[in-house]
């Protein structure tokens, strides 16, 4: 779609998901808007669809309920959709040794979402969990044990959280070498 130049990103998406809604709500179509980035030049047009058909595939691995997904704001979900599997394979053996991913159960990464959501605070964490922070503190001792990873600590949060986005997108794709 052809916009007005210095429109703001939040309109383009606010644009997006009015047209989402439309054929939802009119023509019971389920749709997803990829938003590439805004470009002035036609030229640039081809790596701006480009961008806005990543955005689509990238989404459909690491964000799957949301139907307007831009570029811009994929984050390291972008970096890593792009790294071939083998990479993805060894880091994952590097970081979870002994297949110590398949031992966490269900709670356990349900408690690790909410705990990275919360920015690593465990008060926070345990209060949104409706549990006594000791049981969120186990439970964090429980991961170290198993991963070697202290998710307390800013650097080893980082590393398993990249974790976690590898073994979804491994997970949600076919080998790509």
């Amino acid at each position: 779609k052809e916009i007005r130049r210095g429109i703001d990103q939040r309109d383009i998406e606010k644009l997006a998901a009015s047209i989402v809604d439309t054929l939802s709500g009119e023509h019971y179509i389920k749709a997803v808007v990829g938003i590439g980035t805004p470009i002035s030049n036609i030229k640039d047009l081809a790596s701006s669809f480009k961008e806005a058909q990543i955005a689509m595939e990238v989404g459909k691995v690491f964000d799957t309920e949301r139907q307007v997904i831009s570029y811009d704001h994929l984050g390291i979900a972008r970096l890593i959709y792009q790294l071939p599997t083998t990479l993805c394979e060894a880091f994952l053996r590097e970081v979870f040794k002994q297949g110590s991913i398949e031992s966490l159960d269900a709670e356990t990464l349900f408690t690790i979402q909410r705990f990275f959501e919360n920015n690593l605070n465990v008060s926070e964490t345990s209060r949104g969990l409706f549990v006594h922070r000791n049981t969120l503190v186990y439970r964090l001792e429980k991961i170290k044990k198993l991963t070697g990873l202290d998710l307390r600590e800013f650097d080893d949060a980082i590393v398993f959280k990249v974790a976690l986005m590898v073994k979804k997108y491994l997970s949600a794709n076919p080998a790509k070498y």
